[in-house]
């Protein structure tokens, strides 16, 4: 993984993730010593099962702790306020429709554009970082070239 970016609340959201998933550990731990006890572990549905969800919260616990030890804190990037850049809410003006658009550059791991939160890797938010208030930025989508002037930017955290 390359260095990723997060919010201080995704940060807090995954350490929660790994704490309850470390009690899932514990859990299963315990499931695979009973069920070794009862016998014969060969033919031993139980415990082949509850190995199988412990090497997978193991490597969810693996994966979760290796995020947070790439990921740079989006707080921490400096940047001029007037500039579209990650951790900031941008505020669009599509030049076809003149339809607006708001959205918040974050990193991939907490974009969720239902939600107004877009990756900076994205092809639109790739397309408008850099460029100030004011500006057009002609924007390569999935679905075309688009252009859209940069009505707003401010620090959405």
């Amino acid at each position: 993984m390359t260095e990723g970016y997060i919010t201080r609340a995704g940060r807090e959201k995954l350490i929660k993730e790994v704490e309850e998933l470390k009690e899932r550990k514990k859990v299963l731990s315990q499931e695979i010593g009973e069920a070794r006890e009862k016998g014969d572990i060969s033919e031993n549905a139980e415990y082949h099962c509850a190995k199988e969800r412990l090497a997978e919260v193991m490597r969810r616990i693996d994966a979760a702790q290796t995020k947070l030890g790439k990921a740079k804190l989006i707080e921490e990037v400096k940047c001029d306020p007037d500039t579209v850049a990650i951790g900031m809410k941008v505020t669009l003006q599509d030049a076809a429709t003149g339809d607006e658009l708001e959205y918040c550059l974050v990193g991939t791991e907490e974009s969720d554009p239902a939600e107004g939160r877009i990756s900076v890797y994205s092809p639109l938010a790739q397309g408008i970082l850099g460029k100030k208030q004011g500006e057009d930025a002609e924007v390569t989508l999935p679905a075309g070239k688009r252009v859209f002037k940069i009505l707003k930017t401010e620090p959405a955290l």
